[in-house]
């Protein structure tokens, strides 16, 4: 038993090393040239989802995407990062760091993205976005304090300010490392993304191993 997973353990190393030397820059990811500093701890490879609640391809990446960040090993830190371009947009990320700040973010998620592109409901206006997270054991006077806060503006600002850094003009993006962005086109297709941003993951760890 033990042997046997050891060698899958193996296999699976030198897939993601295969794929790690057959990804073309340019063709299935971009490098940022001027990224800003990250925020991960120097062990860990970070991959930040850039997302938007409204889109309809992020939608389709949730169920794949999740059940690939299920299988990440230890030394990769998943994040999201929603995406204010636009006032819509802008609505939609402050329902989400706010719902971050109140942790119920993980448990709405799913909901939240059901009633708008399910139930056909906007929840762009503040009021019905608190109401909404009453449903998830927090008052309405809680929520619209968070959606208010100091906090989640600047958390706004800053995804604004990487939006533009990284040049980014739509989503959903996966940026890996803060360094490279892998997005549907240059995946081939939404389903794509995760593999190419594994392949990523792999060049990432060779690259620091080079390093030392």
């Amino acid at each position: 038993m033990i042997k046997s997973l050891v060698a899958l353990m193996a296999g699976l190393t030198f897939s993601g090393a295969v794929m790690a030397a057959g990804i073309v820059e340019g063709k299935d990811y971009q490098v940022i040239e001027q990224p800003m500093k990250s925020e991960a701890p120097a062990n860990k490879i970070e991959v930040t989802e850039v997302f938007w609640y409204g889109c309809p391809h992020c939608y389709a990446l949730e169920k794949p995407l999740n059940e690939w960040v299920a299988s990440l090993p230890d030394d990769v830190e998943f994040d999201r990062m929603a995406a204010p371009l636009g006032r819509v947009w802008e609505q939609h990320a402050k329902a989400f760091y706010a719902a971050k700040s109140l942790g119920i973010e993980h448990e709405m998620r799913q909901d939240f993205m059901d009633a708008i592109h399910k139930q056909g409901k906007r929840l762009t206006d503040e009021d019905d976005i608190a109401e909404f997270f009453t449903h998830y054991g927090v008052t309405k006077e809680q929520a619209l304090k968070a959606l208010d806060s100091f906090g989640v503006k600047s958390q706004i600002q800053q995804a604004a300010a990487k939006m533009r850094s990284y040049q980014l003009m739509g989503v959903p993006d996966l940026i890996v490392d803060n360094h490279y962005v892998v997005t549907p086109d240059s995946a081939g297709s939404l389903e794509n993304m995760p593999k190419i941003a594994s392949a990523l993951i792999e060049k990432v760890r060779e690259e620091r191993q080079e390093a030392k």
